[in-house]
């Protein structure tokens, strides 16, 4: 458990990188609700959790209105993630960064203004930019040369934060394929891999048998993966497991509750689950703009 003040029991680490890397090094797994303003954040201190995670879908919604298809700027998600640490203290956030926000010189930037706001990992994934949600059709990879460059300037940039390297190639070339690509990343140095929404409790675990590293595993509510607890995840060997979408959809339901109690009416919302929330912040509006802008094929 977390004392008030955000640090672990025990741990006596002084960097946020460092007091994640004593969590990590305990062997239990790690569990991180998805944080993204300071209310989520005082309430994942206040209830016990040795970290959180900055959910970049949860801070483009709440904070920003929009959907989590790559509108949000990186110079914004450093700007939430200094916030959202201030209000942690000493709890470790792992921080998503998205693509790192263009080449590799984007994401030597990136790293450098994330850890000025005192986050304790950085997340990067090989999807090509603008990004989708994990969890969402429609997703592509850039070729795995071009994601070791970008991993390398990360770990060759980063001065105390963990580097978490995603793969989203499970949904465009199949798990093997992810795999393999989880596996180059971890042998090139990433301090955690994340093997984006695999479909199956045989594939999650395939994973964590496949792949030498320590691995993080992305439970959205409504997504793509079957959340088989945490129990069965510490025997698999998972180090983290983060539930991004869990605060940020009791909230916005609580919301709807409340309005409707004012008189107002249920939104005109058609998906389900994580879906289901980006429609609310525009997802068929911002969708429709990018169909019409989108030069036709060759």
């Amino acid at each position: 458990m977390a004392h008030a003040d955000g640090n672990a029991d025990g741990n006596t680490a002084t960097t946020p990188g460092d007091r994640l890397r004593a969590l990590l090094a305990e062997g239990e797994l790690v569990v991180a609700p998805g944080v993204f303003d300071g209310v989520s954040a005082h309430l994942a201190r206040r209830t016990g959790f040795r970290a959180a995670y900055l959910t970049g879908a949860g801070v483009a919604a709440s904070g920003f209105g929009l959907p989590d298809i790559g509108l949000v700027t990186g110079s914004e998600m450093a700007e939430r993630a200094g916030l959202v640490t201030s209000v942690l203290g000493g709890l470790p956030l792992i921080a998503d960064a998205d693509t790192g926000y263009g080449s590799a010189l984007n994401v030597v930037r990136t790293v450098r203004a994330y850890e000025r706001a005192g986050v304790a990992a950085i997340q990067l994934e090989d999807q090509t930019f603008p990004k989708r949600c994990g969890h969402l059709p429609g997703k592509e990879v850039i070729g795995q040369d071009e994601f070791l460059a970008r991993l390398g300037a990360a770990l060759e940039a980063r001065t105390d934060a963990l580097i978490v390297a995603r793969t989203d190639a499970r949904a465009v070339l199949g798990l093997s394929a992810a795999i393999d690509r989880a596996s180059a990343y971890a042998q090139a140095g990433a301090d955690v891999i994340f093997v984006e929404a695999p479909q199956s409790d045989a594939e999650v675990a395939q994973i964590a048998k496949e792949v030498d590293a320590p691995l993080l595993i992305n439970l959205v509510q409504g997504g793509l993966t079957p959340d088989g607890g945490p129990q069965r995840l510490q025997e698999l060997g998972y180090a983290i497991a983060i539930y991004p979408a869990n605060l940020l959809m009791a909230a916005a339901k609580g919301m709807i509750a409340a309005l409707q109690e004012l008189g107002g009416t249920p939104p005109d919302v058609t998906a389900t689950g994580i879906a289901a929330l980006f429609q609310l912040v525009g997802l068929r509006e911002w969708s429709a703009v990018g169909d019409a802008w989108t030069p036709p094929a060759r």
